[in-house]
């Protein structure tokens, strides 16, 4: 099929299209950039200009297309609330264009916190809290599946990496230790964090593409929950660097994520869809070192 993907030169966009690509799909990818889409366009996708504040460009792609994947947010932590307004006009204008159409859209979303136990598929997206937005912009996708829409949500963990160049939550850590010589974890380092190889994630929004039925949420979780500790503790064996609890506003607004403790399953998923995460884990990658140096 042909796919429209918002985000497509991003951090997951760059291996979602790829990966389609080599299953057989064609790629429409939303690009803000000459740079951007260049890149879509060496992976063997069609770029298309514009972005999640362009609507008129959406409903294009859309109408260009025989599926949605969205994948573009803003991830400007100082304009949270900005980005999740712009996520969530983009979505009802897709989710406007797709409305009886039949066709697949599939929506990046965050697990869920849940007190006291790891977070699975059948639970309530977070709708409040600092990013609460975002769980209900994908309740409104999940909502589409009742306008004929075949609509999805891959919920995402805090950390999607791969050794190098993408490490989710934990780019913060190593940016925050590289600038201050100190890797840092907020109160007692105990609260847990999910993660996921990118290119594992890459494969289940494919899977979310083809086979997903309508109001179906999936979870891209390979690492059920490393402490927060311990990931400070990887990212200061390899720079040497001392391991010292900091207490959560030294990471500024989102260090009250930083003290939440969030692990997540994705027991369902890998029974319902076979998907079986490969790649290296988020130790794996941390431990490697070859980190991206500070801008």
């Amino acid at each position: 099929m042909r796919v429209f993907v918002t985000g497509a030169s991003g951090s997951i966009g760059s291996v979602v299209v790829p990966e389609l690509i080599a299953a057989g799909h064609e790629v429409l990818g939303l690009v803000r950039s000459d740079a951007a889409a260049a890149a879509v366009a060496a992976a063997g996708g069609t770029p298309l200009r514009g972005d999640l504040t362009d609507l008129d460009s959406l409903r294009s792609g859309a109408a260009q297309a025989d599926g949605v994947i969205n994948l573009a947010f803003s991830n400007d932590w100082n304009n949270l609330e900005q980005g999740i307004d712009e996520e969530a006009r983009a979505l009802q204008t897709l989710g406007a264009a797709l409305a009886g159409s039949g066709k697949p859209f599939v929506h990046a979303g965050l697990t869920p916190m849940m007190p006291g136990h790891a977070s699975t598929e059948e639970d309530p997206d977070t709708t409040d809290g600092p990013v609460g937005g975002r769980g209900r912009n994908s309740g409104t996708v999940l909502a589409l599946a009742a306008q004929g829409v075949r609509s999805s949500v891959v919920r995402l963990p805090r950390s999607v990496h791969q050794r190098g160049s993408q490490y989710g939550f934990c780019s913060v850590l190593i940016a925050a230790a590289q600038k201050t010589g100190v890797s840092a974890y907020v109160g007692d380092g105990t609260q847990r964090w999910p993660a996921v190889n990118r290119l594992d994630a890459a494969a289940l929004f494919r899977i979310a593409l083809e086979d997903a039925a309508p109001g179906t949420v999936l979870h891209a979780v390979a690492d059920g929950g490393d402490t927060m500790r311990s990931l400070a503790e990887a990212i200061g064996g390899v720079l040497g660097a001392p391991v010292e609890s900091e207490p959560p506003e030294r990471f500024g607004v989102i260090g009250r994520v930083f003290a939440l403790d969030m692990p997540s399953s994705s027991a369902l998923t890998r029974e319902r869809f076979g998907w079986q995460p490969t790649h290296p884990s988020l130790i794996d990658d941390l431990t490697a070192g070859g980190y991206p140096a500070l801008g």
